[in-house]
């Protein structure tokens, strides 16, 4: 089985849709999508991810069902820099979690003080039930970090949703912490992250990671990628998201 995890277009989020710019890359990536052979599509019940998928579908006629464990993962925390008020969980300062061991670990990160204060664990325990409920169906039952192959197969499963909960499926798929998937990547607005099971002994599978964050997409129709989801690579450009 193959999945296609896709980032919403260039977001406006005080209107919770795209931006001009948004709806370009979305009807780019339609393009792309059209041509592959898709069995179901998944989205989010935001309307950023609504309306990026709102292209593809009217190209290929389709229709998708909504979810709500795909909307972007935004359990708040007390970030340890920020004096009062909370922020997401996955926007720490380097400086404040990489001597943090438990950060590393695939279970411990969720024992951080902040994140047991802020039912982060519980959250991310809640994405990815739903999202184990729904491979289960699609005949991949997950057992000890593996998946038993009920019925295997070639399908190809279409998700479009955000950037955090995109780590969270991941990281739950690849059996590590989400710590290092939110600081460590960035899928710019419509990327295509695609990942792929691998059956290398019958009846036990794996997910694989082929291509993180893709977006050839906007490259071929000339479209320069949004620079949503990332900080400054220089702190002396003003011009670039800072914190």
């Amino acid at each position: 089985m193959r999945l296609l995890i896709i980032r919403h277009g260039d977001p406006d989020y005080e209107n919770d849709t795209l931006t001009e710019k948004g709806w370009r890359e979305a009807r780019l990536l339609a393009e792309r999508i059209c041509q592959m052979d898709i069995r179901d599509f998944y989205v989010s019940p935001l309307g950023r991810a609504k309306a990026t998928a709102s292209c593809t579908l009217e190209k290929m006629n389709h229709t998708a069902v909504t979810h709500e464990w795909l909307r972007e993962f935004a359990p708040s925390i007390r970030r340890p820099d920020v004096a009062c008020g909370r922020t997401i969980a996955w926007d720490w300062l380097p400086a404040d979690w990489t001597g943090e061991p438990c950060f590393y670990d695939r279970d411990l990160w969720r024992t951080h003080p902040a994140m047991e204060e802020g039912n982060v664990g519980r959250e991310y325990q809640w994405v990815t039930d739903g999202f184990d409920r729904l491979l289960a169906e699609h005949g991949y039952v997950r057992e000890s970090g593996v998946y038993r192959t009920e019925k295997p197969n070639r399908d190809t499963l279409a998700f479009f949703c955000h950037f955090g909960v995109e780590c969270v499926l991941l990281s739950h798929l690849m059996n590590i912490s989400p710590m290092i998937l939110w600081h460590h990547t960035a899928a710019a607005p419509t990327s295509v992250t695609t990942v792929n099971t691998e059956e290398r002994r019958e009846g036990t599978a794996i997910f694989r990671v082929s291509s993180f964050g893709d977006i050839s997409h906007l490259y071929a129709g000339g479209e320069e990628p949004s620079f949503s989801a990332r900080f400054c690579e220089t702190y002396d450009d003003v011009q670039e998201r800072h914190d």
